[in-house]
């Protein structure tokens, strides 16, 4: 990785198992074009807003248990001595058997980790916007907001990147502004009702993952699968399961049976867990706490859908014309 820009901090992070940046960062990616984090070249670029202020850090592996990561911006120090989580030190696969779907998986990709970011606003503004919709209609919206309401990248970061929104940015945006990205009037207020109070939501990080959960579903809007959304990402949860997802659903229940499940008819709405819902589950339950690691390792090896995308609808009427 070269530079003009000389960098405000760098490290060499070591680690004592495998590490991949592409398995392990590649989650917290949201399309191919995010303007928060981008894969160029071999190098991983992410940009955050950190409470010492914004950062742009580029990261390329150093072998395949180190990395080296370099920092720009008055959150550089402040991102570097997050740089153990982010990578997924803090994810404990010792007691992790895998089932049969992903073995081969798991063998190949000795790399992989759940990473940690504590990034909480964005993971939740982030699953917000992926409710009820396709995959490109969320990263596009999550792209015109952050490039909308952002500030330019600290350093060399690649062009198009931005950090993202503060908390109180994402509260303010009008109306119009929601509309004009393809976001309905019920994800805008649910966004900026909860940014309202992003103090304590970041102070959630500190709760047992289930209590964490339990938390978020208790604001408007917010259901298991936008809980397990933010769980995964910010908390570095690896038992987080996306439940009300239907391809998710679907591809957890296919590469364990070999089952197709069938999709829920237009206009059908349901109570509880849907019947693919229940399956999954039920299906996950004997790698509990790693039921997250399965859905990853199924993404990785093409076996299931990646659990990143909420319910699908069409778009709103309001937005067609």
């Amino acid at each position: 990785m070269s530079s003009t820009h000389s960098p405000d901090a760098e490290v060499r992070h070591v680690s004592d198992r495998p590490l991949s940046l592409g398995d392990t960062l590649g989650l917290l990616a949201r399309g191919p074009y995010d303007p928060v984090q981008r894969h160029v070249d071999g190098t991983v670029w992410r940009t955050a807003l950190l409470p010492a202020g914004p950062v742009t850090t580029a990261l390329v592996a150093d072998g395949t248990r180190s990395a080296v990561v370099r920092a720009w911006g008055p959150g550089a120090e402040e991102a570097l001595r997050r740089v153990p989580t982010l990578l997924g030190e803090l994810d404990d696969a010792t007691t992790f058997t895998p089932p049969a779907p992903v073995r081969e998986a798991h063998h190949q990709h000795p790399g992989l980790r759940i990473p940690r970011t504590d990034e909480v606003a964005q993971a939740f503004v982030g699953a917000i916007l992926d409710q009820r919709v396709t995959s490109i209609e969320a990263f596009g919206a999550w792209g015109r907001l952050v490039r909308r309401f952002g500030t330019p990248a600290p350093g060399p970061a690649p062009d198009g990147m931005r950090v993202p929104p503060a908390a109180a940015d994402w509260a303010r945006i009008p109306t119009w502004e929601w509309q004009q990205a393809g976001v309905d009037p019920g994800r805008a207020r649910t966004v900026t009702s909860a940014m309202a109070r992003a103090a304590s939501l970041e102070r959630l990080g500190s709760l047992p993952a289930t209590e964490a959960q339990e938390r978020l579903t208790s604001l408007p809007g917010v259901g298991r699968w936008t809980a397990s959304e933010v769980a995964c990402r910010a908390w570095g949860d690896a038992d987080a399961v996306p439940v009300g997802d239907f391809h998710v659903a679907y591809g957890v229940v296919h590469a364990f049976t070999g089952e197709h499940v069938p999709r829920p008819g237009p206009g059908v709405r349901t109570t509880g867990l849907s019947p693919a819902d229940a399956q999954m589950l039920e299906l996950l339950e004997p790698s509990r706490p790693h039921r997250f690691r399965v859905l990853r390792l199924l993404a990785l090896s093409g076996r299931g859908e990646r659990p990143r995308r909420g319910p699908r609808a069409a778009p709103p009427t309001h937005l067609r014309h």
